[in-house]
């Protein structure tokens, strides 16, 4: 290769890396040791780290996407096509989001992130299933993904199905109730609220922290939360406003007096934790 190849390269990529604060802040002299070496993307990919060290710091980024999604109204994150050359060869995600697979709900949208941000799983009412489990241990254990948010969101059709008698469930497709039981134990027990939107209020408040406990039950989330690792936090994304209100400390997780399901008190410990 020329000279002037190696050259038109390097600022290339230089270009590209500049754009991405997870290559600006971790490569360092490492990228500068190999420019003069005309690096492949696989050789550069390799530098890629993850834009965040700790559980809460990748909860403040996901506070202040969102906080620029309502504000702004629309994405603020660019990706080059240098950057998408990149994520072929890797991917160093900071956070997990198992989300509802309503269309209105879209994680990388709503927490203004980049492509390789965030690993999402997504299922109707957002629930824990051998499936979506086996997708947040592999996020957990080889992605090393440091924070887990279960998001619910208002006017979640899952949850409102699941609200209804038995009888009228029975009528869905039986794949359509496999995915209601799961949805079906957060609501037992929740109060008779005469207003109908703070009554799905709390029903879908009640299945974020339902479905935290069942998430916190698996174990290769429970030993990476017992580690520090990883830290597991509720989510509710309002439609409406765009805004999400996060449930981060044990007793925004615990249900209380007004629900009759929740989160298990070893869960509670393994969030103090």
């Amino acid at each position: 290769m020329s000279a002037r190849a190696i050259f038109v390269s390097g600022c290339m990529l230089v270009a590209a890396l500049a754009i991405s604060q997870a290559v600006q802040q971790q490569a360092g002299d490492k990228l500068n040791d190999l420019l003069p070496k005309s690096p492949t993307l696989a050789e550069v990919s390799k530098l890629v780290k993850s834009r965040v060290k700790t559980p809460r710091e990748a909860l403040d980024l996901l506070k202040e996407g969102n906080v620029n999604f309502y504000t702004a109204g629309g994405p603020t994150s660019r990706v080059s096509p240098y950057e998408r050359r990149l994520l072929m060869l890797s991917q160093t995600p900071f956070a997990t989001v198992l989300s509802c697979s309503d269309s209105r709900v879209p994680p990388e949208i709503v927490f203004d992130q980049g492509p390789g941000d965030l690993f999402i799983v997504r299922i109707a009412g957002n629930a824990a299933d051998p499936g979506t489990l086996g997708s947040i241990e592999y996020a957990v254990e080889h992605l090393k993904t440091k924070l887990l948010v279960v998001m619910g969101h208002e006017s979640c059709g899952a949850v409102k199905t699941a609200m209804l008698p038995l009888a009228d469930q029975q009528k869905e497709a039986a794949n359509i109730q496999h995915v209601l039981s799961l949805v079906r134990p957060s609501l037992v027990g929740i109060p008779a609220i005469r207003d109908e939107k703070a009554h799905m209020r709390e029903a879908i408040v009640s299945n974020v922290r339902y479905q935290v406990g069942e998430v916190m039950k698996d174990p290769v989330v429970k030993a990476a939360v017992a580690k520090g690792a990883v830290e597991v936090v509720g989510a509710i994304y309002e439609i409406g406003s765009g805004a999400v209100d996060f449930l981060d400390t044990p007793e925004e997780l615990r249900i209380g007096s007004q629900s009759g399901a929740g989160v298990p008190h070893s869960v509670i410990t393994y969030l103090k934790s």
